[in-house]
C-alpha cells in the first residue's frame, strides 16, 4: 500500500479505537518515521542514480558524479520555500514525457527477445523461490526497488486526490513501467553484458546524454513528492500533539495543502546530503532503500485492516480475506530486505527509531505536563463566581476584552489566574479560547466554532480545526466577528502562558527523555506566531514547572 498512508489512517483511527489505541499509536508512529526516513533516503537514491548515467556519456566524469548530485539536491530544498506550484509547473510536462520515453524504449527493446513476455507468468517467480531457497529471498530484496519505484507516485495523495492518480498511473505511469521493465528484461536476455546498467544501455550513445538530463529531471519530481509528503505528515503529527509546534509556511493562495517547513526542510538537506557523501554511489544506497518502504507498507497494512472494520464497518471475516494476502507479500520482502541490515540497512532502522523516540517522548512528556498542571488548577465554572463576587480584593474592572488561549476549557487559563494575582485586574469581557484538532481533514467554517456564554463577564469559544487546517486564530476570530461575536481587535489583547519547564527524575521518564522533551518544547515555534495572532496584541505570562 502507498507508504505516505500511515500518517493518514493514525489520524484518523487514534483518536476512535480506544481498545487498540496503544497499538494504532505505537504503528502510526513507526509508520510515520519510517517514511521521514524514506525521506531522506528516496532524494540521495533517485538523483545519484540518474546522475551516474554520465559514466556512459563520458567516463571520465566519474568523479563529478558526487558533486553535481550534491549541487541537485541542494538547489532542490533551496526551492521549496517558493512552493511545490513552481516545480510542478516547470517539471509536470517532463515527467510526462519521461513515461512516455521510457515506455518507448521497452517496447524497442521487447523485441530483442519476445521470451521476455513469459514473465507475466507467475509460475515462473514461484518456481524460482522454491528452488533457489534462500538465494530466492536475497534476489526478492535487491530486486524491491522496483516496487518502490512503481509506488511512489502515491506518496503526495493528500495533495493531488485519488482520482487524478488514478488516471495518471493506470493510463501512464503503469504501463510505461511495465513496458520499460520488459524491455530491459529482454535485452538483458539478448546482450548479458548489459546487465551492469541495462537502464541507460537501452539507449543510443548520441540519446544518453539528454536521457540523463531527462532523467535527473524526474527524479527531482519524484524526490519532491516525498519531500512535500514530508511536510504534510509533520504537520499531522504537531496537530495531533505527536511533536511540538513548527513554523508551517503557506506557499500557495489557492492550494492549501501547498506548505514549507523550514525546520523539516533543513533537517532532511541534512540528512540527504550526509547520505550521499556516506554511501558515494546508488548502488550502496539503494541497500539502506527498501527496509524503509516495506516497513511503512506493512504498517499501513496493519493499520487499514483497523481502518476499514472501525470506518467501513468491514467484517472481520472480509477484511482478512482482502488484506491478508497483500500483508503476506509486503512480509515477504520486508524479510528480505531486513537481510541487508548490516550493509548500510541499519541507517532507515536508526533514523526510524530517532523519529519514534522524538515523537513518542514529546507525547508522553506533552501527558505528563498536563496531569502536573491539572492537580493544581482551578476549575473554570468554581473560579467564575468566585472572581465576579463583590469584595475589597476584587481585581480591578478594565475596559477592553481578554483573550486566554488554553488546552483545557474545563479549568481557569493559567495566564489568567497570573494576570489576576500579579496585575490585580479583570477585563470586562473575558474570552476562554481552547483550539481542537479533530479526527478528520478539515472542518468547514459553519462547524469552526463552539460560543457558550459563562456569565456576563466570561465567554468559553472552542475553535475546531481538521488535522490538515491551518490554526489560524486570527481568521477564525475575524469570521466569528462577522457572525454575532462582537469585540475589537485593537482593544482585545491575547494572554498566552508560557512555562519554563524543570527535569525531575521521579516524573515518570528518565531523566534523559526528560531533558529531551524541555529541549524539543524549547524549540517550538513561539504560540503566538504558530496561530497566526497580532504580533503587537500579545501578552505572555510566564511560570516553573517541574516535569
Amino acid at each position: 500500500m502507498a507508504k505516505a498512508a500511515p500518517c493518514r489512517f493514525w489520524a484518523l483511527l487514534t483518536k476512535s479505537a480506544n481498545g487498540h489505541r496503544a497499538f494504532l499509536m505505537l504503528l502510526g508512529l513507526i509508520g510515520a518515521a519510517l517514511f521521514l526516513g524514506d525521506a531522506m533516503i528516496t532524494p540521495a537514491l533517485s538523483v545519484m542514480s540518474a546522475v551516474e548515467g554520465l559514466k556512459l556519456v563520458a567516463p571520465s566524469m566519474h568523479g563529478a558524479v558526487l558533486p553535481i548530485s550534491v549541487v541537485i539536491l541542494i538547489a532542490l530544498f533551496a526551492i521549496q520555500s517558493k512552493g511545490t506550484g513552481l516545480v510542478a509547473r516547470f517539471f509536470g510536462p517532463i515527467t510526462a514525457l519521461w513515461f512516455v520515453v521510457m515506455g518507448a524504449a521497452g517496447v524497442v527493446h521487447i523485441f530483442d527477445d519476445v521470451r521476455i513476455l513469459a514473465a507475466f507468468n507467475p509460475w515462473y517467480a514461484l518456481q524460482f523461490m522454491l528452488n533457489e531457497g534462500f538465494v530466492g529471498i536475497v534476489v526478492l530484496g535487491a530486486v524491491f526497488l522496483t516496487v518502490t519505484g512503481a509506488e511512489a507516485l502515491y506518496a503526495d495523495l493528500g495533495h493531488f486526490g485519488r482520482r487524478p492518480i488514478q488516471w495518471a498511473w493506470f493510463t501512464l505511469v503503469f504501463p510505461a513501467l511495465t513496458l520499460n521493465y520488459l524491455g530491459q528484461g529482454a535485452l538483458v536476455l539478448q546482450h548479458p553484458e548489459a546487465m551492469s546498467d541495462p537502464f541507460f544501455l537501452m539507449f543510443p550513445k548520441w540519446a544518453l546524454l539528454p536521457i540523463v538530463i531527462l532523467a535527473t529531471a524526474a527524479t527531482i519530481i519524484a524526490s519532491q513528492a516525498v519531500i512535500t509528503g514530508a511536510f504534510s505528515l509533520v504537520r499531522q503529527a504537531i496537530h495531533l500533539g505527536y511533536l511540538p509546534r513548527m513554523q508551517i509556511l503557506f506557499t500557495s493562495e489557492t492550494n492549501t495543502g501547498q506548505i514549507f517547513l523550514p525546520a523539516v526542510n533543513t533537517l532532511l538537506l541534512v540528512g540527504v546530503i550526509a547520505l550521499v557523501l556516506g554511501f558515494e554511489s546508488s548502488d550502496a544506497l539503494a541497500t539502506a532503500y527498501g527496509i524503509s518502504v516495506t516497513g511503512a507498507m506493512v504498517v499501513t497494512t496493519l493499520m487499514a485492516f483497523e481502518f476499514v472494520r472501525l470506518k467501513w464497518n468491514w467484517p472481520q471475516t472480509l477484511a482478512i480475506a482482502t488484506l491478508a494476502p497483500l500483508l503476506a507479500i509486503e512480509v515477504v520482502f520486508l524479510g528480505a530486505n531486513l537481510l541487508k541490515v548490516h550493509d548500510g540497512g541499519w541507517v532507515p532502522v536508526m533514523m526510524a527509531t530517532i523519529f519514534t523516540v522524538l515523537m513518542w517522548t514529546w507525547r508522553r512528556g506533552a501527558a505528563i505536563l498536563f496531569d502536573k498542571t491539572r492537580r493544581i488548577d482551578v476549575p473554570l465554572k468554581t473560579f467564575i463566581p468566585m472572581i465576579e463576587k463583590k469584595s475589597d480584593h476584587a481585581p480591578v474592572s478594565v475596559p477592553g476584552v481578554a483573550i486566554f488561549l488554553t488546552g483545557d476549557p474545563e479549568t481557569a487559563p493559567a495566564a489568567l489566574l497570573h494576570n489576576i494575582k500579579h496585575n490585580h485586574v479583570l477585563h470586562e469581557k473575558n474570552v476562554v479560547l481552547t483550539i481542537t484538532t479533530v479526527n478528520k481533514p478539515r472542518v468547514s467554517i459553519e462547524e469552526r466554532f463552539r460560543v457558550e456564554k459563562l456569565s456576563e463577564r466570561f465567554t468559553l469559544i472552542e475553535l475546531r480545526f481538521g488535522f490538515m487546517q491551518s490554526h489560524n486564530v486570527s481568521q477564525a476570530l475575524a469570521y466569528l466577528r462577522k457572525n454575532g461575536f462582537k469585540f475589537d481587535i485593537m482593544s482585545t489583547s491575547f494572554y498566552l502562558g508560557r512555562r519554563k519547564l524543570v527535569p525531575d527524575a521521579q516524573s515518570g521518564m528518565p531523566i534523559w527523555q526528560d531533558r529531551l522533551f524541555i529541549g524539543l518544547a524549547n524549540a517550538a515555534t513561539d504560540p503566538s506566531d504558530y496561530f497566526h495572532l497580532p504580533a503587537n496584541r500579545v501578552v505572555e505570562l510566564g511560570s516553573h514547572v517541574i516535569i
